[in-house]
């Protein structure tokens, strides 16, 4: 069968009304109309959902059934309408995101771009030190979303991609590798790294890279704050894997500089992430929605620069 909702609404509204002629006036079209949309739903249907006596109609036994399962889907219509527009005029609501530090670089220009259309929900955030400390959040019911860039496996979680992460090979702008130019992931074991702590989502990351290629990295020091790691490459303490989303303006103001290695940059993607056995508020579905819709390009802006910059030979 093949009916709409359009005819639905119609043969609904002859039954409230009791006359094809009361129901086109209340629906604002003709009643040649109304007529022929009862006709096309008959024949759909394939059993009369009318006794006709002259002008008068009322229901037949298969209209009586129909009647029931159509009032149903208008009622499933009209909840999804009243949801979908709640999305649209939100004007209260409260909203709490969790996300890894890494995240708290794009994140909040994000939520500022929400509020602008949502300007009555109140928005808190939750930055974890790394993915461990935000699964934990998530387990407790703290947050109602979590931005991380590994959805974890050990909770039922649904976890839905919304744009891509790089992450690159970082040093300070002197550093001789930068004379060579391309270079193969084995130039990288003889110099000193400045690692993210076990649990980071980029520990993970940088110490699968090195275990797919077979190279073993000399990691001098662990640290847990990406903001840490910077300083101490620039002071020229060692090379680090970052996401490229993290070192913007180092990369702008010449204090950073990309490593041209195969295979890099490392790409990942973002995810946007909540518990299976919670319900979303509105405000945090509106939100989940926005950035699955918005993330992506919001992110290559901020990319695309930041790579070109990095090349050799590029002016900034």
């Amino acid at each position: 069968m093949h009916i709409t909702f359009r005819q639905l609404q119609i043969f609904a509204e002859v039954v409230r009304q009791g006359s094809s002629q009361r129901a086109a006036t209340v629906l604002h079209i003709t009643p040649p109309a109304v007529s022929m949309q009862l006709r096309e739903l008959e024949t759909q249907v394939g059993l009369p959902l009318f006794d006709r006596e002259g002008r008068k109609l009322t229901l037949s036994a298969a209209g009586e059934y129909f009647l029931v399962h159509a009032k149903r889907m208008l009622t499933a219509l009209k909840d999804a309408e009243d949801f979908m527009d709640s999305f649209r005029h939100l004007d209260r609501g409260l909203l709490t995101i969790g996300m890894v530090s890494t995240a708290k670089y794009f994140i909040p220009q994000l939520l500022a771009r929400f509020q602008e259309e949502h300007r009555g929900v109140e928005v808190r955030l939750r930055v974890a030190p790394n993915r461990e400390q935000l699964v934990a959040m998530m387990k407790d019911g703290e947050v109602d979303l979590s931005v991380m860039g590994r959805p974890p496996q050990e909770i039922a979680t649904r976890a839905e991609p919304f744009a891509a992460h790089p992450l690159v090979f970082v040093c300070p702008p002197a550093h001789p590798l930068l004379k060579i130019g391309h270079l193969a992931v084995e130039a990288l074991a003889p110099y000193s790294f400045l690692a993210r702590e076990h649990g980071s989502g980029t520990r993970a990351a940088m110490d699968r890279f090195f275990v797919e290629h077979h190279v073993e990295p000399n990691i001098s020091m662990e640290l847990s704050s990406n903001e840490t790691i910077k300083q101490a490459v620039i002071a020229g303490l060692g090379l680090s894997l970052l996401s490229l989303h993290t070192v913007g303006l180092e990369l702008q103001h010449h204090l950073l500089q990309v490593l041209d290695i195969e295979h890099t940059p490392l790409m990942r993607s973002w995810f946007v992430v909540r518990m299976q056995s919670r319900q979303l508020s509105p405000a945090a579905e509106a939100f989940r929605y926005f950035i699955i819709q918005h993330g992506e390009s919001h992110l290559l802006t901020h990319d695309v620069p930041l790579l070109d910059i990095s090349r050799p030979g590029s002016q900034a």
